[in-house]
């Protein structure tokens, strides 16, 4: 039978994804203006809202629907 690697999370997926917006703006600050400007700055936007979507199922006063 095959053992799994674990592997112990430093960071929360929050920061984790903040990170990464910050990497993708300040990349995309130095790319001309175009198409792939816009598409770093399009993932780094994804990246802040799954952040900012997890953090709000994370927190204590949301609910589960019923």
């Amino acid at each position: 039978m095959f053992n799994r690697r674990r592997f112990e999370q430093t960071d929360t997926l929050e920061r984790h994804l903040s990170e990464e917006a910050k990497q993708l703006r300040e990349a995309a600050e130095l790319l001309p203006l175009g198409a792939v400007r816009h598409a770093t700055l399009r993932r780094a936007q994804e990246a802040e809202t799954g952040s900012h979507i997890s953090e709000s199922l994370r927190s204590p006063g949301s609910q589960p629907p019923k």
